[in-house]
């Protein structure tokens, strides 16, 4: 089938070729994308219009609020569908992407959960996304191994499945409605990254899963609206009917991770009620949200990303609403990540910092269950055993949906009232240094990186280029829009574009990791790329979308 690196099937291209994707893409899994595809696109393309207006209301001044004509969903009394055996109990979930040792490791973690990770974790590079879901497959079969690279003297480690009785239970999470799959192409459109990940999966694995009561399952990412839940549930539907499965069959959470849709979860809960187990608070995507949400809003201008925390008070009313939402209507109220891992060394300075950062950990996760979540999430299996301590001591029942939290109060103002802060140099070079590191590892093929003992993904430098743009546009009277009021440092310098300039030009000389550091050789390429979107007049919507035309 494939012609000079390019597969045509009735109207589908496939753009790319690499061994074994013709096992994975074949013509009967084509069709069934194709149809996803001509069915849903048109929708998508809606849906994503009204994202673009409903940022327009927000940047000429307007606030987002509760629905008025979804009262009646938010005042009656339902619940959703019951919550399948395997996610009664989530109370510690491991993310990553979605290579094959990572797979491996993570289903054999001990947590109870693993999101095997499609959209922020994972580069979206055509060899990324293949060996993801051939990983994905060989995992649900139980074939999977993984030999790492080695020589002859030291032959690489070998990793393969525990028994399946053992393993976490498997969700996948595919790109958001506003990423395309480029390398596809039907009836000369890109697909939506979002059908091409999901309807894929589950072609092959479906029916798979579903034999051994294991749904499949689904985390949904970046969601704004009760209608775009709605376009998730009929394709769903869709999915279900094409490959002959159960009504209800596929399993979702959604990530409440941005702002619009912390105002619609009741009706996000109500579009899904058939099928949907929880809300998760994907707290980084939140704050950028918030940024990108009140991009115009002087007033809503935020501290550095290290002082915006969970006890922040419209983070904290943010989590103890989606807690109460979730538990009337019968759903899993999931927390978020900790950004922290652990830090190796014996030396006494790396046992202290490792101290401190677990202490971050533990507290993090002792809000939580506090709190009355029902799980957490880690992206370090090292992690695993100090979040379950913290959920096992407070939590000795599968969940906590008997705790309502009908205490809880929140209104309009709780959710949107900015925190109180400083913006450091060092927290302004920072931002600087992640933005490059980050996006130079992306543009080499990785999506989740280590920097500075934090774990940094799509949606933690978001936040930071997200912050880059708005300090600056509100402060340098040189920006399109500026409101010409000086935003300074807390030592008394002024935040103008020549700041962000003097730590462009000595960040190459500040990395000295820099040949061993990933994406290393294209730290110049991610140095210009941030510094055009820092300039930019509009702040771009995400920072993957002018990066993927630069991915193969």
């Amino acid at each position: 089938m494939p012609r000079n690196g390019v597969v045509s099937v009735t109207g589908i291209e496939v753009t790319a070729t690499l061994p074994g994707q013709d096992t994975l893409l074949t013509p009967v899994a084509l069709d069934f994308l194709a149809g996803l595809h001509r069915r849903f696109e048109a929708t998508r393309q809606v849906r994503l219009a009204a994202r673009r207006e409903r940022q327009a209301f927000f940047d000429a001044g307007g606030l987002p609020d509760f629905r008025a004509d979804t009262v009646a969903i938010r005042s009656s009394d339902w619940r959703v569908a019951p919550i399948p055996a395997a996610l009664q109990d989530r109370r510690v979930e491991i993310t990553g992407p979605v290579d094959p040792k990572m797979v491996i490791n993570a289903l054999n973690s001990g947590a109870n959960c693993y999101m095997a990770d499609f959209e922020d974790s994972t580069a979206p590079t055509w060899a990324n996304l293949v060996a993801g879901q051939q990983a994905l497959r060989a995992a649900v079969a139980g074939t999977l191994e993984y030999t790492a690279p080695g020589t002859d003297a030291a032959p690489g480690k070998h990793y393969a499945l525990k028994p399946f009785a053992q393993q976490a239970v498997l969700l996948v999470r595919p790109r958001g409605w506003h990423l395309d799959e480029k390398h596809v192409r039907i009836d000369g459109a890109s697909m939506s990254g979002s059908l091409f990940d999901l309807g894929l999966f589950a072609f092959h694995n479906a029916k798979t899963l579903a034999a051994k009561d294991r749904g499949p399952y689904f985390y949904l990412p970046k969601l704004q609206s009760m209608e775009e839940a709605a376009l998730w549930n009929d394709v769903l539907d869709h999915v279900e009917r094409a490959l002959g499965l159960t009504a209800g069959q596929l399993k979702v959470t959604v990530l409440i991770e941005t702002l619009p849709a912390v105002f619609e979860m009741d009706e996000i809960l109500h579009a899904l009620r058939g099928r949907i187990a929880g809300l998760n608070c994907g707290r980084w995507d939140y704050v950028f949200s918030y940024i990108k949400t009140f991009r115009r809003h002087r007033d809503k201008v935020l501290p550095e990303r290290g002082q915006v925390t969970m006890i922040q008070p419209f983070l904290r009313a943010y989590s103890e609403l989606l807690i109460q939402t979730c538990h009337k209507r019968g759903a899993h109220a999931m927390g978020g990540m900790a950004a922290q891992i652990p830090i190796s060394g014996t030396d006494a300075a790396s046992i202290e910092a490792n101290q401190a950062a677990l202490a971050k950990v533990r507290a993090d996760k002792l809000r939580e269950v506090t709190a009355g979540h029902d799980g957490t999430w880690v992206a370090h299996p090292a992690l695993i055993p100090l979040a379950r301590d913290v959920f096992d001591e407070r939590m000795p029942t599968p969940h906590q949906q008997h705790v309502k939290r009908e205490e809880v109060i929140v209104t309009r103002d709780d959710l949107i009232k900015p925190s109180l802060g400083t913006i450091t140099r060092a927290g302004f070079e920072n931002n600087v240094e992640v933005c490059v590191r980050y996006l130079a590892a992306w543009l080499d093929g990785s999506g989740c990186v280590p920097i500075h003992w934090l774990m940094e993904d799509a949606a933690t430098a978001e936040i930071a280029r997200a912050q880059l743009w708005q300090w600056l546009h509100h402060a340098d009277p040189r920006a399109d829009g500026s409101h010409g009021q000086p935003l300074c440092l807390d030592d008394g310098s002024e935040v103008d574009f020549a700041l962000l300039e003097r730590a462009l030009l000595n960040l190459p000389g500040k990395l000295t990791d820099r040949l061993q550091m990933p994406g290393g050789s294209r730290v110049a390429e991610a140095i210009g790329l941030l510094d055009r979107l820092t300039h930019a007049d509009t702040l771009e919507d995400f920072l993957t979308l002018p990066a993927y035309r630069r991915l193969t």
